[in-house]
């Protein structure tokens, strides 16, 4: 029997110990395994408190289940050290700031006024607009402004403005994509 196989064997007698509730057995388990399980709880949580608490909890979880290990579960080290990682992730978690769903939207709301910067971005694009709207052609602008503006269905501009609906649509578009264009120059 090699050395990790006579480890294991003994992890296994004093894991079928202490689910008879046998608390020296769980001490010398404890002994035995506790500083690699701490081990990993520290690597995985950065914090020695943290990995501190995750360990109790997981050698409290280990005296109430261990009568629920079997042997086709894996190794008794394996089984343990699951235990420990699992409740260091949850304890990880659990420290972590809850945010609700709405809590983005918190951000984003705003009080109705407008600082300096806004007014001034708004008078800006307010400006800037108005100058490429001088850029279009007369019936591309008066097509956007009756229809953002107004309003108007592409039916009631083709109507009002007695053209086909085809023309109307052309003009809206074309007169958004050069928009767009001077905009973004």
């Amino acid at each position: 029997m090699t050395a990790d196989e006579t480890e294991q064997k003994q992890l296994l007698d004093l894991l079928l110990a202490v689910a008879q509730r046998d608390r020296e057995a769980f001490r010398q388990l404890y002994q035995r395994v506790s500083a690699r399980m701490f081990g990993l709880c520290y690597k995985l949580a950065g914090q020695k408190e943290l990995a501190e608490e995750a360990l109790q909890d997981a050698f409290v979880q280990i005296w109430h289940n261990a009568g629920e290990y079997h042997e086709d579960r894996g190794a008794p080290l394996g089984w343990m050290i699951t235990i420990a990682r699992y409740r260091t992730l949850d304890l990880i978690r659990s420290r972590r700031p809850l945010k609700s769903a709405g809590d983005d939207m918190l951000n984003q709301v705003a009080d109705g006024r407008w600082g300096p910067l806004e007014a001034r971005l708004q008078q800006a694009g307010a400006t800037a607009l108005t100058g490429c709207l001088e850029q279009l052609s007369d019936t591309q602008r008066d097509t956007i402004l009756l229809s953002y503006y107004r309003g108007l269905t592409h039916d009631e501009l083709a109507h009002a403005l007695n053209s086909p609906i085809g023309t109307v649509k052309s003009w809206i578009r074309r007169g958004l994509m050069a928009l767009k264009r001077c905009l973004e120059r």
